[in-house]
């Protein structure tokens, strides 16, 4: 019974961490203002923190790169765009990968 409740939170916080990182590409392709890149750590910072809770370190160790170098961008480095849009692809992926799992 308690695997069974705690592999339905896990399917919860990956849903809702699909939703977070989708308005992550959004904030990343669109515009790159600083609010939106200020959003962008923020998500980040919340999946890290929550990501290990759950059991998932390695959504959490991506997600720690995409508030590394999404800070990065707030100092205007550019160049570091594609590592944020790298990090965020990565994380998508480990998500899915991990609701797959658990379906």
């Amino acid at each position: 019974m308690v695997d069974q409740e705690l592999n339905e939170l896990r399917r919860e916080f990956l849903a809702e961490s699909a939703a977070k990182v989708r308005e992550m590409e959004k904030g990343v392709d669109g515009g790159r203002s600083p609010e939106s890149i200020e959003r962008v750590t923020y998500l980040a910072h919340q999946l890290k923190g929550s990501g290990g809770s759950y059991g998932f370190e390695r959504i959490s160790a991506e997600a720690a790169e995409v508030e590394k170098t999404a800070e990065r961008l707030l100092g205007g480095d550019e160049a570091v765009l594609e590592s944020v849009r790298k990090h965020v692809a990565n994380l998508r992926d480990e998500i899915e990968k991990q609701a797959e799992a658990l379906r």
